[in-house]
């Protein structure tokens, strides 16, 4: 039906027309306007309604628009280093260490390892990262090397058993957990853990400090240079003479290299014997 035919005459025509062809109830009460338009959207989708019902806030005007970040990862190496710095004794930094659990190493490890020997010894000596016998052991410098290191010291009067100080040994390990498989520690472990051996060494404050292989050499002393080109030379640590020697495990592997270590063990008996003095 067009606009023109909406006469009074023209709808009763059509109504009577749909009589005729069966229509002879009304579907609603109300009439329809099929050319209005709809208040609301149709929808169709499930998530549709959802979404249209949540307005969007203006761009730049709600956190909405600010990329949601993870908080930052705390650096282990920071981390460590507080924690050691915080200890005013060698028993506070046993129990950091021990209950350090930052680094992965521990969780393979059988035993942490923080010292032996005599505390408040004249001689400090930092081995080289715990292998199986001294993971075992739960102390550095174990089994067969642990034995000609003992010998080695007790043949200028130290031992790590001794009475006193004076003629005492201390020693600690370069990571107080064992490597898996005894592989070579990472820069990324010796870097975390280096802060507690810094302190360690601080600590236990001795008059002559000796580093047994190149990665105890490396990391205390932050150099590149390895113990084959500075064994048996003095260096320092701030003011604390350092000795750099091979440790007992190339002596076994090369029984030649003895000579030189009794070289350098005489040095440090000689150093020793002036008081620790140059």
């Amino acid at each position: 039906m067009t606009p023109g035919q909406s006469t009074p005459e023209a709808l009763l025509a059509h109504l009577d027309w749909m009589v005729e062809m069966g229509a002879d109830e009304a579907i609603g009460d109300v009439p329809v306007d099929r050319f209005a338009l709809p208040d609301k959207a149709p929808w169709s989708k499930p998530g549709a309604r959802k979404q249209a019902a949540t307005p969007s806030a203006p761009r730049g005007d709600t956190a909405a628009d600010t990329p949601v970040q993870a908080p930052p990862k705390e650096d282990p190496a920071k981390a460590a280093s507080e924690l050691a710095a915080s200890c005013a004794d060698l028993d506070a930094l046993r129990v950091a260490v021990e209950g350090y659990d930052g680094c992965a190493l521990k969780r393979g490890a059988r035993n942490t390892i923080f010292a032996d020997g005599v505390a408040g010894a004249r001689v400090m000596v930092v081995a080289d990262a715990p292998d199986r016998d001294e993971d075992q052991a739960g102390r550095p410098l174990a089994g067969r090397a642990g034995l000609l290191f003992d010998a080695m010291f007790a043949a200028i009067g130290l031992s790590r058993s001794a009475d006193a100080p004076a003629a005492g040994l201390y020693l600690t390990s370069l990571l107080p957990w064992r490597p898996p498989q005894n592989r070579p520690p990472s820069p990324d472990e010796i870097a975390q853990m280096r802060p507690f051996l810094m302190r360690h060494i601080e600590l236990a404050a001795p008059e002559v400090l000796i580093l047994l292989g190149t990665p105890p050499v490396r990391t205390v002393l932050d150099t590149q240079a390895g113990v084959t080109r500075l064994r048996g030379q003095w260096t320092a640590l701030g003011d604390l003479p350092v000795m750099p020697m091979r440790h007992p495990r190339a002596l076994l592997r090369d029984t030649g290299l003895k000579r030189d270590a009794w070289e350098d063990l005489k040095a440090v008996r000689d150093r020793l014997a002036a008081g620790g003095a140059a």
